[in-house]
């Protein structure tokens, strides 16, 4: 919006040209988001405790857990306006990019707050049923997998996946690459879901994967960069980086009151919401794979819960002691912030390896 407004009065006044570089907009949109996260945050945790939306804990988790209860959620609420006010001031509203980002933060956040409602609010335990879960986000998915369909972000690999570390090579995929962006959509939302287990454990790791998209996108969007670093250009994904950097200060704003012990969770209304938003920004910038290497800890996260859930129905044995695999590290004798902090340090060494790819061609 403010790209909008003011870059087209830089004829007159001239100071007013520094809105057209994306990097000034992706400074103003990360302090933008931390500072409405700092003003509402306190207003929108008073208020969901004045109504009493609590977490409900597990019986069978970690015992030292049970202190949680009652703990207030649905604090993605909290990220999720952070984030929409300030891409809608600092992102280029006529990106079409970032007309999916927006409607895709209110499309996966509702899906979340619904559940978070069924249960919080309704005290029906069960929520939103999984089935119904899938059934939205699928949808989603297939919306844009038809709009890419028609509208690729890069026609030349419209069907190709990038293969990271090595250089300008590509696996064509023909119609199997779009089950591949509906798996990325659909399984990023949910892996972040089930990371979100532990006090700042899934805000820390979201934090780490959009800075190093938003790192991505800037490069990929930038065709002289793009082509010197030998990966797929992408128009437009430059302003991606924009919304990415608004992301990253509303998960750091929103870790200020959800690291432990937590003052609020995010709920399903933050992780569902989050999860699909890497995932669609990952699908947009044609660096899949990338995600599964910057994400890994999701990606880990909720391996062990197929595998968990796999082994057991076949031998009624565990693989793990508990799933998700944070749950397995509490319960060999780790302290709830030593396993969110070592899940953090993983999550930037990864980082630091997806960024290394950039060279490694």
């Amino acid at each position: 919006m403010l790209y909008h407004l003011l870059y087209p009065l830089s004829s007159i006044f001239s100071p007013f040209n520094i809105f057209q570089y994306t990097t000034f907009r992706a400074g103003g949109a990360i302090l933008t988001s931390l500072i409405i996260t700092f003003i509402i945050g306190p207003i929108i945790i008073r208020n969901l405790k004045k109504y009493k939306i609590g977490q409900t804990v597990r019986d069978d988790g970690p015992k030292t857990h049970q202190v949680k209860s009652g703990t207030t959620t649905m604090g993605g609420i909290i990220i999720i306006l952070s984030l929409l006010i300030s891409s809608l001031l600092w992102a280029r509203l006529d990106n079409h990019l970032i007309l999916w980002l927006i409607a895709a933060t209110l499309y996966f956040g509702m899906i979340g707050f619904a559940d978070d409602y069924l249960k919080l609010v309704k005290k029906n335990p069960k929520g939103l049923s999984a089935k119904k879960k899938l059934f939205f986000q699928s949808m989603f998915a297939i919306f844009v997998i038809v709009y890419l369909y028609f509208n690729p972000t890069n026609s030349q690999y419209a069907t190709s996946l990038n293969i990271p570390y090595l250089k300008t090579t590509f696996l064509e995929l023909s119609l199997l690459y779009f089950v591949l962006i509906f798996f990325v959509i659909v399984g990023s939302s949910n892996a972040v879901n089930l990371t979100d287990g532990l006090d700042g454990l899934a805000t820390g790791n979201i934090i780490i994967a959009a800075g190093t998209l938003a790192i991505f996108s800037y490069l990929i969007g930038h065709s002289h960069i793009s082509s010197y670093l030998k990966v797929p250009y992408v128009a437009g994904a430059g302003e991606i980086s924009v919304f990415l950097m608004a992301l990253f200060g509303s998960g750091l704003g929103f870790l200020w009151y959800n690291s432990y012990p937590a003052e609020i969770f995010m709920g399903d209304t933050g992780s569902l919401c989050l999860g699909g938003l890497l995932g669609l920004s990952a699908v947009f910038i044609k660096q899949e794979l990338i995600l599964f290497i910057v994400g890994g800890i999701f990606v880990a996260e909720a391996l062990s819960v197929m595998i968990q859930v796999s082994v057991f129905k076949r031998t009624q044995k565990r693989v793990f002691r508990m799933a998700p695999l944070h749950h397995h590290f509490e319960l060999g004798g780790l302290a709830e912030t030593k396993v969110t902090i070592r899940f953090w340090i993983v999550g930037i060494i990864l980082a630091i390896i997806a960024i290394a790819s950039l060279k490694l061609r």
